[in-house]
């Protein structure tokens, strides 16, 4: 098996200063092209993020089970194809298949803005369009992690990871903003409709790529029997429970996700039933996350190394500042409390893919990344039901409280689990080269 290709170090163009250490990996082209693209197809998924929790809100009377429904809905595919997803990570050209579920995902927000405005949406749509959504995420999101790895240099993959958590929580600031707007404006329908039209800034940036120019491993074959898939997606697993950072950092992405990171179920029950507020106070709230994860990626991108003790801190925040927003009723104290929990999500969700993408072989990465995703995104599906059927009987609050409560019992285990001289199996040393599978 030939090695993969791997260009030189990336150096700034002739007559052009270097960019500082903290965008470092902006000097590859083809990231660049990726970052900039993503920026603006993330925009528009969270506008849309905020107007399909609105939307069912108005099709239910605020029925808060159908929000966690809808979770299930779009989440529920991640759990059951995410695993192979990640198998077919390893199998087929990443930039292609990118190109193929971005065009997927546009023209599903465009199917849902057209209903919308013809006043025919009904929240059966919204379930089916949910729901294929996630056929569509259970690809994209392993082979979109995986292929960070191809574009930039092993040295710039940390700085590449807390990037595109920059962007993605600089747009969780701004796309609820301009949807809280839009919506009192001009209606639900504006956010879909633009959320469909911001993924052609990502196909023209995949399409615009140097082929040349990524690290692109030989793939491992696309297994046409059943024995075979199993096999390879046996290796990943088996990697991901012997390696202990990978192992520690999934187990605690894992029941703090599915516990305490319910925030599309509970957030627009907060904004209207506890805050008395309406979709501009659900924008800010969510807004406010974004400012915190923001802060929490560009910490980590300009130099706080990803090591497990700041996995578990971004943990205890998470849990402790839901803990906190359920006594809360003031509106600017709750977007003070959302900003901690920001951090910590983002502290908690981008080590543990930094430690991933380090640890982890190039032969297994798109397999261990699909577990990841399936860990991370999969949990919604739970969490959501549980949230939602939590907040329908005792309200948000309830729901709030618990869900930190046993997040932060989670951290105390895990912390427990790494005292004193143990630590040192889970430095950032350990991680600096990925054993051989």
């Amino acid at each position: 098996m030939n090695p993969p290709t791997e260009p030189g170090p990336a150096t700034a163009a002739p007559g052009h200063r270097p960019l500082p250490a903290g965008l470092r990996a902006l000097q590859h082209r083809n990231f660049r092209f990726f970052w900039t693209g993503q920026l603006i197809s993330l925009i528009g998924t969270w506008m849309q993020t905020l107007a399909q929790s609105w939307l069912v809100l108005q099709l239910t009377h605020g029925d808060p089970l159908a929000l966690g429904l809808v979770a299930v809905a779009q989440f529920t595919p991640v759990i059951i194809f995410g695993l192979f997803a990640g198998v077919l990570a390893d199998a087929i050209p990443k930039r292609k298949a990118l190109i193929f579920t971005q065009a997927a995902s546009g023209v599903l927000a465009l199917i849902l803005g057209l209903l919308v405005v013809s006043g025919q949406v009904q929240v059966w749509h919204v379930f089916v369009v949910a729901a294929l959504l996630g056929c569509v995420n259970a690809v994209d999101m392993p082979v979109r992690q995986a292929f960070v790895s191809e574009m930039v240099e092993r040295e710039d993959v940390a700085n590449a990871v807390a990037l595109n958590s920059a962007i993605f929580n600089g747009a969780r600031i701004i796309g609820p903003a301009i949807a809280g707007l839009l919506i009192g404006f001009t209606g639900l329908a504006a956010c879909f409709l633009l959320n469909a039209a911001s993924y052609i800034a990502v196909i023209i940036g995949l399409i615009a790529m140097r082929q040349e120019e990524l690290r692109v491993m030989p793939p491992s074959g696309l297994q046409r029997n059943v024995r075979s898939v199993i096999d390879q997606l046996t290796e990943g697993l088996r990697y991901v429970r012997d390696e202990p950072t990978v192992r520690l950092a999934m187990t605690v992405l894992g029941i703090v996700s599915t516990v305490a990171l319910n925030f599309s179920v509970l957030l627009p029950l907060l904004a209207s039933d506890v805050l008395h507020g309406d979709a501009g106070t659900y924008g800010f709230l969510m807004a406010a996350t974004g400012v915190g994860s923001f802060g929490s990626a560009i910490m980590i991108a300009f130099g706080q190394r990803p090591t497990p003790r700041l996995l578990l801190a971004g943990a205890a925040a998470i849990g402790a500042g839901s803990v906190a927003l359920a006594f809360s009723r003031f509106l600017p104290i709750s977007m003070l409390l959302m900003l901690v929990v920001g951090w910590g999500v983002i502290a908690m969700a981008a080590t543990t893919n930094t430690l991933i993408q380090l640890t982890t072989p190039d032969a297994l990465r798109g397999r261990v990344m699909g577990v990841y995703t399936t860990v991370f995104a999969g949990s919604t599906p739970v969490g959501g039901l549980f949230a939602g059927a939590m907040a329908a009987e005792a309200g948000a609050p309830v729901a709030l409280a618990a869900g930190g409560a046993l997040a932060l019992l989670t951290v105390g285990y895990a912390f427990w689990r790494l005292p004193g001289g143990r630590s040192r199996a889970f430095s950032y040393e350990r991680v600096a080269q990925p054993r051989r599978p």
